[in-house]
């Protein structure tokens, strides 16, 4: 079958690489796609928030299935516009997607289906936000409501830093109207998790944890990005995690979303915290997560196409996915500067050498130009190193980044460490 994949980080060459692994794959095309991803796919030059040229090329392509890869356009109704023409998608609507559109949303959804979450206050103005801090103790978090590229969260550990950032949203829109409303939230300490859970609607079927590394510098310093690496799986995890999560997070959660008309179909992300009082949900996302799936999906011993195809046709088949028992770890190899402004362009040197020694290398930010693979955005590269336990994976990925190179090339040093630190291992 044909298949569009919608998208074009590190997250979609996953896609990519696991989706062309099914024997139902005959040709697999991907807007806009990115320089490694073009060796899988057909690249064609139409942008992931393109919605009408995304559909007039899977009515012209007899596509078969189209998988939406990154948030804004699942936000903006791609599935809805598509669902009108027949055309078959994987993805939550519009209204099911809120769940990560708006934070606010997410905490309604939970709160009515009692799952367990921080406490939060949401504000529709800076001088009402700040006067709201008083009813929080440090650290303050302050979130932009809407979608802000994983990076519209602030722990502040004064209320000096919390004026700042509710400011810097609110009346800077630093973060554009995703900071026209803020939740103020109650900090949640302990260390956190992500878990995917596959939906149809009813069922969920949940995916291995992982746990990824969002300040820029090592030892968690600096501002949080979208994501410096992750790994899986997660040692420090208790017993019956992935249960427990799907009892009391994802199962009410989609049974909300059904009682109220808008049913959830596709990945739901669950973000969460391991407190002392047991598990508690920080987000929601609607698609995979992004560098976690760099992690989760090679260790997915299932057809992931057919899988898709279940969620939003027959419904899920299984009551389990099987995973292997190998480790990986994904060390993100970014733009200097990034958070910040930084340049493009630069030529990438080393990526055939980076997996001749079983690492995977996917393209995050990249671009060919006459046979030259160049930088075109702040995450560059996802390096994946693989191994029978968490050490051996890391050890890969940290040999093969050795061998990677571009101008301003900056990449964390301690990915996995904490949980090397509680095994005796180190990177």
């Amino acid at each position: 079958m044909k298949v569009l994949l919608v998208g074009s980080g590190g997250r979609e060459h996953a896609l990519a690489w696991k989706i062309k692994q099914s024997r139902h794959c005959t040709h697999l095309f991907c807007a806009p796609g990115n320089a490694g991803i073009s060796k899988l796919a057909t690249c064609v030059p139409i942008k992931a928030d393109d919605i009408e040229e995304l559909v007039k090329f899977a009515h012209d392509m007899r596509v078969e299935l189209t998988v939406v890869g990154p948030e804004a356009p699942l936000a903006a109704g791609i599935v809805d516009r598509f669902q009108q023409e027949a055309l078959p998608v994987f993805g939550p609507t519009r209204a099911a997607a809120q769940l990560e559109a708006s934070k606010s949303f997410a905490k309604t959804i939970m709160r009515k289906k009692n799952v367990p979450t921080a406490q939060a206050k949401r504000v529709h103005d800076a001088e009402s936000a700040i006067a709201a801090l008083a009813e929080f103790k440090p650290p303050y978090v302050i979130k932009a409501d809407g979608l802000a590229a994983g990076k519209g969260v602030t722990i502040a550990p004064t209320r000096q830093e919390a004026e700042q950032a509710i400011r810097e949203a609110m009346v800077d829109r630093v973060f554009g109207e995703a900071g026209s409303l803020v939740l103020l939230e109650e900090f949640l300490d302990g260390e956190e998790l992500s878990i995917f859970g596959l939906s149809d609607g009813r069922k969920v079927l949940p995916m291995v944890p992982a746990q990824d590394h969002k300040r820029i510098f090592d030892r968690d310093q600096g501002p949080n990005t979208g994501g410096m690496g992750a790994y899986s799986p997660v040692p420090q995890a208790p017993a019956g995690i992935i249960e427990e999560t799907v009892r009391r997070v994802m199962c009410p959660v989609v049974e909300g979303m059904a009682e109220q008309g808008t049913p959830y179909k596709g990945v739901l992300y669950a973000g969460l915290v391991m407190t002392t009082e047991g598990i508690k949900v920080i987000e929601f996302n609607c698609r995979f997560g992004d560098p976690e799936t760099q992690v989760v999906l090679p260790r997915l011993q299932e057809d992931l196409l057919l899988l898709m195809l279940e969620c939003i046709g027959t419904g899920l088949r299984s009551d389990r996915l099987a995973f292997t028992d190998d480790a990986a770890v994904c060390v993100v190899a970014s733009s200097g500067g990034y958070p910040g402004p930084y340049k493009n362009g630069y030529p990438i040197t080393g990526l055939d050498e980076a997996e001749k020694g079983g690492a995977l290398v996917f393209h995050a930010g990249t671009k060919a130009s006459d046979g030259t693979v160049l930088t075109a955005g702040g995450r560059v590269l996802n390096v994946i190193g693989r191994g029978k336990d968490l050490a051996g994976a890391a050890g890969q990925a940290y040999a093969a980044l050795d061998k990677l190179s571009f101008e301003g090339m900056h990449y964390r040093r301690d990915i996995a460490s904490r949980a090397l630190n509680r095994e005796g291992g180190s990177t």
